[in-house]
């Protein structure tokens, strides 16, 4: 265990749900995976660890925990997707605040509990060098051989006209054909819509013939715990024949986050996916939202999904990817115990797609 420097201090396990979504607000690298509501959905109240870190007395970075255990033994795993948050808004980040509270983490769920600690930065290759050695420093190392997935960032700072045209011709041919179709756009958080968007979403889903990525019944969930200030934004594109496209995304921080995207069998040809995909950044200009993440692509296996990406993205959209995981562990009781579930939910998932 490594004392944190002078003048920064921690807390773990100190705050109450609406304290913690106040705290989430002031943070640039705020998101969807740090909200008690997702963590609360995902593994139950009393699975979920949040802890603070301080600099003489005021908070400077924050991070949820997942926490699994197995039965009897009490080793496990804290696992903190996308965090720790330790990017202010409207302030200069500052790498030696990344380092305080990546310890405080290792000195709380690894020294103290006997957990593996595993994180899942929001850090990109092409950031700064200084992140891989700090995080080598503090006892972490990559988690096995993974490394980060792949995703597009667009710069939403750019005038709106700019942003049109840059986007790839393909796109904006495709944008304008959906444009001078009778469309309709119907927007929102509410529940009603939401269940909307899951009937197309499982209609795309059966008709395209692949496993569902999330679970989007507990995206719902979610949804409706989370706050009015937190929901995710529903967007449904209608034309004469019925609902024909929707998207959810969410913005809690400076980064929007593209979650969900449907078109229904007799939608595809409306191109209304491509009319709600700008309607949405028009509307997050509106919000001064910074930038816009496209969440994933892979051009191996899904091709079409990223040249639809790639070509929103245009020519300045960053394709960048995540270091990945890195994790930190003193207990072989917890190794073992996350390497056997891992592996059992390896196999249970192998023998769901057969």
């Amino acid at each position: 265990m490594r004392k944190l420097d002078g003048g920064y201090s921690s807390e773990v396990d100190a705050v109450e749900e609406k304290e913690w979504y106040r705290l989430l607000h002031q943070f640039d690298d705020a998101n969807m995976y740090q909200t008690w509501a997702y963590g609360q959905v995902r593994n139950g109240r009393r699975n979920i660890s949040h802890l603070l870190v301080k600099e003489q007395g005021r908070v400077i970075a924050i991070a949820q925990s997942r926490i699994v255990k197995a039965p009897l033994v009490g080793a496990g795993i804290a696992y903190v997707m996308w965090g720790p948050l330790w990017r202010p808004r409207e302030a200069r980040a500052d790498a030696e605040v990344f380092r305080q509270v990546i310890r405080a983490l290792r000195n709380e769920y690894v020294c103290r509990r006997g957990l593996l600690l595993r994180i899942y930065p929001i850090l990109f290759d092409d950031d700064s060098p200084c992140f891989l050695s700090i995080l080598a420093e503090e006892g972490f190392t990559r988690a096995g051989d993974e490394h980060g997935s792949r995703t597009i960032i667009m710069d939403l700072n750019r005038p709106l006209d700019e942003l049109r045209q840059a986007l790839r011709p393909h796109w904006q041919r495709e944008l304008k054909v959906a444009e001078k179709q009778k469309l309709e756009i119907v927007e929102g958080s509410e529940d009603e819509l939401f269940e909307i968007f899951i009937d197309m979403y499982r209609e795309m889903v059966a008709r395209k013939k692949f496993r569902e990525p999330n679970d989007i019944d507990e995206f719902r969930t979610i949804q409706q715990r989370l706050p009015v200030e937190s929901k995710m934004k529903i967007m449904l594109c209608r034309s004469s024949e019925g609902m024909c496209s929707g998207l959810i995304c969410s913005v809690v921080g400076g980064t929007a986050i593209y979650l969900f995207g449907a078109t229904s069998t007799t939608g595809m040809k409306s191109r209304g996916s491509y009319l709600l995909q700008w309607k949405l950044i028009e509307w997050l200009k509106c919000g001064r939202v910074a930038r816009y993440d496209l969440n994933g692509i892979n051009p191996e296996t899904n091709p079409g999904t990223y040249k639809f990406k790639r070509d929103l993205g245009g020519d300045k959209g960053r394709d960048v990817r995540f270091l990945g995981r890195f994790e930190s562990c003193e207990s072989i009781v917890s190794v073992a115990s996350v390497s056997v579930g891992e592996r059992l939910k390896s196999i249970a998932g192998s023998m769901m797609k057969k």
